[in-house]
């Protein structure tokens, strides 16, 4: 799909496929939140460990909703803990790292809060502040960006074969 723009800025969509390349992790559906200050990324086996003088935390990912098969190992330094309040108003000390972020092609430094995301609906929410000053939101449409193509049926097997 081809990136629209608007007098303000390029269009993103209620949600988008990003990818955090300094993670590894090739592709994460994102919801783009605008009432949320805050990015956050589904993150679980937080492990924190000293490196230099560093305070770092290695962790897992399942970057696919509803699918817990894929697994990214990560590590990264961390920034800050910060007090985030949930949807739910539940209050907690989250690490917060700083990684890349490719959206639209387009490749920016963005903060994470790290929190175990396996009871919401998106493995990765992406605040305000990670897109202000960069894209304007329609609210109404998803993935400007285009939607990652879907493997195919396994071998053997005609969808929608039903004898």
């Amino acid at each position: 799909m081809a990136k629209e723009e608007t007098p303000g800025g390029l269009v993103i969509g209620w949600r988008e496929w990003v990818s955090l390349p300094d993670l590894g992790v090739d592709r994460i559906k994102a919801k783009v939140d605008t009432g949320a200050r805050s990015s956050s990324l589904h993150a679980y086996d937080l492990q924190h460990f000293d490196r230099g003088g560093v305070n770092w935390v290695r962790f897992r990912v399942h970057p696919l909703q509803r699918n817990s098969d894929k697994i990214v190992q990560a590590e990264a330094a961390v920034l800050d803990f910060r007090s985030v309040r949930s949807s739910s108003g539940k209050v907690t000390m989250r690490p917060v790292i700083v990684t890349n972020i490719e959206m639209l092609g387009y490749a920016w430094p963005v903060e994470l809060t790290l929190a175990n995301r396996d009871a919401m609906g998106f493995r990765m929410l992406l605040g305000r502040q990670a897109f202000r000053q960069r894209f304007l939101v329609d609210a109404g449409r998803s993935y400007y960006g285009g939607k990652p193509k879907r493997r195919k049926s396994k071998p053997g097997i005609a969808v929608g074969d039903r004898s």
